[in-house]
């Protein structure tokens, strides 16, 4: 595999994993337990889409082949995208949402701080900004994890019910492969294993605060890095890319 190749892959998982996330949030919009709470989750969502239109933009430089962020995003089927098993699943309640965006952010968080000493310009651009806003984020989905995991009899079981859904697709969110190691080796990528040790110490700590428990069996559910997904991705791409495909040649 090339660098360019790599690059590329390297781009399309970080923008596709944004892409699909922001658009399960957004799914809220209006629907959110409160006004307040309603609008900060929606601006996560916005963050969150600003990260995957960076990333995709990136993308598609890097191929080179004429296409802009709106065609990968907009004109690849599931079998052409990257992002990892979690972000695709249902939104389920409100504390499925916030259990997995909890997890998400604290593995932003500490991916970008790794992202930002990229040797590539643009990839350690992004992260600088996102930083900012993962922090954000990671403090805001941790405080609901603490006061609906140590709050009600019913908020603690939905918590519960939550992590023990989400937990098999963590495992996911630091595995590398041939791609990760190209870009590693010439200083571009970032290597999850030390990610992965920040964020397991942060969500060990942050569950214990919350009474919450790690699921005692559990079988890691993989299958993103080779452009497999569960059921659930087609019908998100279904709705989100449908006036695209209708109208490709729309103006907006």
């Amino acid at each position: 595999m090339t660098r360019e190749e790599a690059l590329f892959k390297y781009c399309l998982r970080l923008g596709d994993t944004n892409l699909i996330l922001g658009q399960r949030l957004s799914q809220w919009t209006g629907h959110g337990p409160f006004l307040e709470e309603d609008l900060a989750l929606t601006n996560i969502a916005l963050d969150i889409m600003g990260a995957a239109k960076s990333f995709l933009e990136y993308a598609a430089g890097v191929e080179g082949k004429g296409r802009n962020e709106d065609d990968l995003a907009f004109f690849r089927n599931d079998r052409e995208f990257y992002n990892v098993l979690m972000v695709e699943q249902p939104n389920g309640d409100y504390a499925k949402t916030i259990m997995r965006q909890s997890m998400i952010d604290t593995f932003d968080l500490y991916f970008y701080q790794e992202l930002s000493k990229s040797k590539d310009a643009t990839l350690s651009g992004i992260a600088q900004k996102s930083i900012k806003e993962a922090t954000y984020h990671q403090r805001h989905t941790s405080s609901w994890v603490e006061r609906l995991g140590d709050g009600t009899d019913e908020s603690h079981a939905r918590m519960q019910n939550a992590i023990d859904e989400l937990w098999r697709y963590s495992g996911e969110l630091f595995e590398m492969n041939e791609m990760d190691e190209v870009l590693i080796k010439e200083g571009i990528g970032v290597d999850l294993t030390g990610v992965r040790v920040k964020w397991e110490k942060y969500m060990d700590a942050l569950l214990q605060r919350a009474t919450l428990k790690k699921p005692a069996e559990f079988f890691m559910q993989t299958g993103s890095r080779k452009t497999i997904h569960t059921e659930h991705l087609a019908y998100i791409l279904l709705e989100m890319q449908a006036l695209p495909r209708m109208l490709p040649d729309a103006k907006w």
